[in-house]
């Protein structure tokens, strides 16, 4: 018998308060934290919920249903899924403690497409230093401690940790189309660290550092299915008041089946994601980052289209949700990386 809690019972209810705290105008890091989201699959002791990725996933869809521009990816989703997955010790206990209060915010240096670990930690006379790069890095700007996936001269995965002001370390923004995210470039160019900054993964290393690429591609599947389904109800609503030859274009044949073709699309995707997260070490991971994050873009881009010219502008919103699905399918592994790793599985 599991000693996880069971929290499905009340998924529809974090659902329906996330939509409601993210319907503020203002979406600040301690707002998060005082939510409890930061802290929502970390253990009771350290000040977190002891929740499961199953809730993660919830909040993941909602912020992008709501295209939200938070931190949450990079500073909470990641960096607490490497802190938990490092073995116990009192510096990692206490970081953990100070990210889960909000006093601290840390972030993991996992580049964006998924790519296993881009750092070295080499030893020389002066003591252990830290060599990599690091692109397309969630959250790492305003972070105040860097987590750097690294293999040691046995080539052994480890997790450093990091000061965001430590000499050597350089943190540089990344501008990108899409404007709800904050991705950086981290650069370690002989970073000293210490002894107690250097963390083992808890089991196997090499396959911890592969669950944590996946903890990242399932988390940016679960946003573009929010992307997906935002864009169709936006659509929905918007064919059955428009109206064209004195009737709302959502009566028109076609729109009825562009609308369906939508809804199909997405149920498909939340069946793999769903399946993901029941398992998110298998193959059903990589199913869903591949279907979903293309589905959201499809979407979007049938959503601008049947909004007519004014889908094309700004007002409209729409292209913030496209832009957004479109940096998703690149991120932790494009569709045809995850496809092919799929076929390598039968061959």
């Amino acid at each position: 018998m599991s000693d996880v809690p069971d929290f499905a019972a009340i998924h529809d209810e974090l659902r329906s308060v996330a939509a409601d705290l993210l319907a503020k105008d203002t979406i600040d890091w301690p707002l998060l934290v005082s939510a409890g989201w930061v802290g929502l699959d970390a253990p009771e002791e350290a000040g977190g919920a002891g929740a499961t990725f199953a809730e993660i996933a919830v909040i993941c869809e909602e912020l992008g249903r709501a295209a939200a521009a938070t931190g949450y990816l990079g500073a909470a989703v990641l960096a607490i899924g490497a802190l938990n997955a490092v073995q116990p010790n009192t510096s990692r206990e206490a970081l953990l403690r100070d990210v889960v209060a909000g006093s601290s915010r840390a972030a993991l240096a996992l580049p964006g497409a998924g790519e296993p670990a881009a750092f070295d930690l080499a030893t020389t006379r002066l003591g252990w230093r830290v060599h990599g790069r690091a692109a397309f890095v969630p959250d790492a700007a305003g972070a105040q401690r860097l987590l750097l996936p690294a293999r040691d001269a046995d080539r052994v995965p480890v997790l450093v940790d990091v000061a965001a002001d430590a000499p050597g370390l350089t943190i540089t923004e990344q501008p990108v189309l899409d404007e709800t995210r904050r991705l950086a470039t981290v650069t370690a160019e002989g970073v000293e660290v210490g002894e107690d900054a250097v963390w083992r993964f808890d089991g196997d290393p090499d396959a911890v550092l592969h669950g944590l690429n996946e903890r990242a591609a399932l988390a940016v599947a679960c946003d573009s299915l929010g992307v997906a389904q935002a864009m169709l109800d936006a659509t929905v609503s918007y064919v059955r008041v428009r109206e064209q030859f004195g009737r709302p274009i959502g009566s028109f044949q076609a729109v009825k089946h562009a609308c369906a073709d939508m809804l199909v699309t997405i149920s498909v995707a939340r069946r793999l994601v769903n399946a993901a997260v029941e398992n998110p070490g298998g193959v059903e991971v990589s199913m869903a980052k591949a279907y979903a994050t293309e589905a959201a873009v499809d979407v979007a881009g049938k959503a601008m289209q049947l909004h007519g010219g004014i889908g094309y502008t700004w007002e409209s919103g729409v292209h913030v949700y496209l832009k957004r699905a479109a940096l998703n399918r690149s991120l932790y592994g494009s569709p045809a990386e995850h496809r092919a790793r799929i076929s390598a599985r039968y061959r």
